[in-house]
């Protein structure tokens, strides 16, 4: 029995709650169960919403800079989970990890440049790139027998091809949970300094691992690979403080830090968000047990669904996820057409998940589910599912 209580329900309704509180705005009503958004339903503990508190009683909340706790939390972080240490000056806080990205794609390339990623994967990948007038380059991973891996050919030919400029890396990877091997990452780093090619490298989702796995940091490779990196690193995911908006963009190498600086500067931004700063400290030194007790009972949420599909949906495949609390569900042995398999989900199952699609149009028959919900959720959603499926199924 550990110290944490995440069986607890915590109504979300009434907080401006994207997940919760926008059905009607995002998806025209209100009757379906939330398990969309990569956020958690588990309220944080004691030890740091105490420290919230205490700077919220000071009253007074104008612009603030990192100080000496801020990079002593960061680097306890750092150094007592993934083995590596952050030198101060290679960081530059930003707006959350989306905005950091977007502001690298601006740093480092031109207006038509070529930028690429691995679908499936998180979509505001291809947004930044996109939205901001670069050229989309997909290296598509390769799905074999439930699992995912990279075809490191076709990544290094489509380089080749379009001139890549940027790589963005998602690593644990959203939404399919692998956690790439030291081996895969090497391969990668190879092809991406061969070719000149600038690493974004996403690890928001690192500190989420499952027993059995191992998180490999590009900063825990050699420093050959630091030349071309540019690491993303946030509390957000681990402990549910993306309102914060914190974010530290890590880039060792001078002159790739000055050009992301410009491009911030053109942004505007310069001072990072308060509370922000509050988060990283207070999460980074209060919650580790935290953190190891939410890990326990992710694996059991992941378990627990995992052990319903293959119960309950033999036609399905549970992408075995080796890290995150994302679980990606491929329903294409059913034989529904995309709209069928999307109208069963809302109108049927009553649930709002993310569907593959928006992840790349490979995966349309994929459903993405966020488990860091209490298990009766969990249990709440898979029932169902399978009152809509067993009522709805469609024979080959």
């Amino acid at each position: 029995m550990g110290k944490y209580n995440f069986d607890q329900e915590v109504s979300r309704y009434g907080t401006s709650c994207i997940k919760y509180d926008y059905g009607m705005e995002r998806m025209g009503r209100t009757d379906l169960l939330p398990m969309w958004v990569a956020d958690m339903d588990f309220k944080l503990p004691d030890e740091i919403l105490e420290e919230f508190h205490k700077r919220i009683d000071h009253g007074i909340f104008g612009y603030t800079d990192p100080d000496q706790e801020y990079w002593d939390a960061l680097n306890h972080w750092a150094s007592s989970r993934n083995g590596y240490t952050i030198n101060p000056e290679h960081v530059t806080l930003g707006a959350g990890i989306v905005y950091g990205l977007a502001t690298a794609v601006t740093a480092y390339t031109e207006p038509g440049d070529a930028v690429l990623i691995q679908q499936p994967v998180y979509y505001p990948f291809r947004n930044v790139i996109e939205c901001n007038g670069r050229e989309f380059i997909n290296s598509q991973l390769h799905y074999e027998n439930g699992r995912y891996t990279i075809d490191f050919a076709d990544f290094e030919q489509k380089i080749i091809d379009h001139q890549v400029k940027v790589f963005i890396l998602c690593n644990p990877h959203n939404p399919i949970g692998r956690v790439w091997t030291r081996e895969e990452l090497i391969r990668l780093a190879d092809i991406c300094l061969k070719h000149g090619v600038i690493m974004l490298d996403d690890e928001i989702h690192s500190d989420l691992i499952y027993p059995g796995n191992t998180f490999t940091s590009m900063m825990n490779l050699d420093e050959k690979y630091h030349d071309n990196l540019v690491l993303f690193l946030s509390p957000s995911k681990t402990f549910n403080v993306a309102g914060f908006q914190p974010a530290n963009i890590i880039i060792p190498n001078a002159e790739l830090r000055a050009k992301y600086r410009v491009s911030n500067d053109a942004s505007a931004y310069s001072n990072g968000a308060l509370m922000g700063q509050v988060a990283v400290k207070a999460c980074y030194t209060k919650g580790a047990q935290w953190v190891d007790e939410l890990l326990v009972y992710l694996q059991g949420n992941m378990e627990y669904v995992r052990d319903f599909v293959k119960e309950n949906f033999p036609k399905a495949t549970f992408v075995e996820p080796e890290g995150t609390y994302l679980i990606w569900i491929d329903f294409s042995g059913y034989g529904f057409t995309d709209e069928e398999l999307e109208h069963i989900m809302v109108e049927e199952a009553k649930l709002w998940l993310d569907s593959g699609k928006i992840f790349g149009p490979e995966t349309a028959q994929f459903e993405r589910f966020n488990i860091a919900c209490p298990r009766s959720t969990v249990v709440r959603a898979m029932e169902q599912l399978k009152t809509a499926i067993d009522s709805h199924k469609k024979e080959n």
